[in-house]
């Protein structure tokens, strides 16, 4: 596809998706708010349901990305929600090679095992919270891999079918330890947001280093063949970022595509939300973009997501608390969703996504290897 055509294919569908996300959030804005005078979407949400383990047959642990399947086709069916696991059942980090499959009733299997070894992911496979499925039937799930307990390689992103095969990889393109994603999908055409924490992190030896990025991706999902990157953009970067002993790497995680095409950032390393604006046409870096919310009930955030109200949802890594934020910085709602180990809730969360068509948070809790539901 000429460059030309795919910007104007890209650019009349981008417009096209970031309209109905405008009237969806508009249909929204007529919940109920909370005692602050802001809509909370989780503002009558106090109920956790477990619904499934997210442990499948070879004993992988640590769920780490969830992604909620847009339309049935292959083995994958509408509705039901996608989990990769980051360590295998030795509990080391960045071992973990499987995505299980789990419907909103709770029935689980796995949907795919990939190979250790596989061959175009530099350094092996331990899949992260970058993950997201296309309408097209495509699955892409980030790799951040370790041997012997320590980062072996830049990962990649991997690519599989409908049915669980890996079909290609990504790398290359400013792809270093892709941590987390979203996407903005189009149709033939989709564009990734990716976060990316190993820019001089290892080489740092633990202190904080100014050069965790987010990308963004443009792929082409052809009618016949395999996807292919069109075009690569750095959009974000400056983001701290360090190895940490027990969370393996700390960095900019959670991103989510709001009204208007502004991307939020969970910024890990400062307790902070950024946002990148005009992050799907935007033709330069925007550095860390702006502080929308720092500190308060933030701490540690990790998995991020907007809300059907255009509201930010996430969870913070310090202490099991899910937060929601307005797109002016009011932290609007908190809810505790784990209170285990010590500190209460500390490593427990990381990717969460909205129940389609409901008032409701699927989030996967570490601490228990579960994939749950707040309603």
């Amino acid at each position: 596809m000429k460059r030309t055509r795919l910007h104007a294919a890209r650019t009349a569908a981008a417009v096209l998706a970031l309209a109905g996300a405008t009237t969806a959030g508009a249909l929204m804005g007529a919940m109920p708010a909370n005692a602050g005078g802001f809509p909370a979407f989780v503002g009558p949400l106090h109920h956790i349901t477990n619904l499934a383990s997210t442990v499948p047959s070879n004993g992988d642990v640590n769920p780490y990305g969830v992604a909620v399947v847009p339309r049935t086709t292959g083995d994958l069916f509408a509705g039901d929600t996608l989990v990769s696991n980051f360590n295998n059942a030795k509990n080391v980090q960045g071992t973990g090679t499987t995505i299980v499959e789990i419907t909103p009733s709770g029935h689980h299997w796995q949907f795919a095992r990939i190979n250790p070894g596989l061959t175009g992911c530099p350094g092996g496979v331990g899949l992260t919270t970058a993950l997201t499925v296309l309408r097209s039937g495509w699955v892409i799930v980030g790799s951040l891999p370790t041997k012997g307990g320590n980062i072996s390689g830049a990962g990649c992103l991997i690519v599989l079918d409908q049915w669980g095969h890996v079909r290609e990889t990504f790398t290359h393109h400013g792809i270093n330890g892709p941590w987390d994603m979203t996407a903005a999908d189009y149709g033939h055409v989709a564009d990734l947001f990716v976060t990316n924490v190993l820019n001089g992190t290892v080489k740092a030896g633990g202190k904080t280093v100014h050069g965790g990025t987010v990308l963004r991706l443009t792929v082409v999902v052809p009618g016949h063949g395999l996807p292919f990157i069109a075009s690569a953009r750095v959009i974000g970067s400056g983001f701290g970022e360090k190895t940490d002993p027990n969370a393996l790497v700390i960095g900019p995680t959670g991103v989510g595509l709001g009204r208007n095409g502004t991307l939020y950032v969970a910024d890990t390393v400062a307790s902070r939300i950024t946002a990148i604006p005009n992050a799907v046409f935007r033709g330069h870096d925007a550095g860390t973009g702006f502080t929308v919310t720092k500190g308060g009930h933030l701490n540690g955030e990790l998995g991020l997501v907007v809300a059907p109200n255009g509201d930010i949802l996430t969870v913070n890594g310090g202490n099991g608390w899910l937060v929601e934020v307005t797109p002016f910085g009011a932290q609007v709602a908190t809810r505790q969703l784990d209170k285990s180990g010590s500190p209460p809730g500390a490593g427990a969360l990381f990717g969460l996504a909205v129940k389609p068509g409901h008032r409701a948070v699927y989030f996967v809790d570490d601490a228990t290897n579960t994939f749950e539901l707040l309603h």
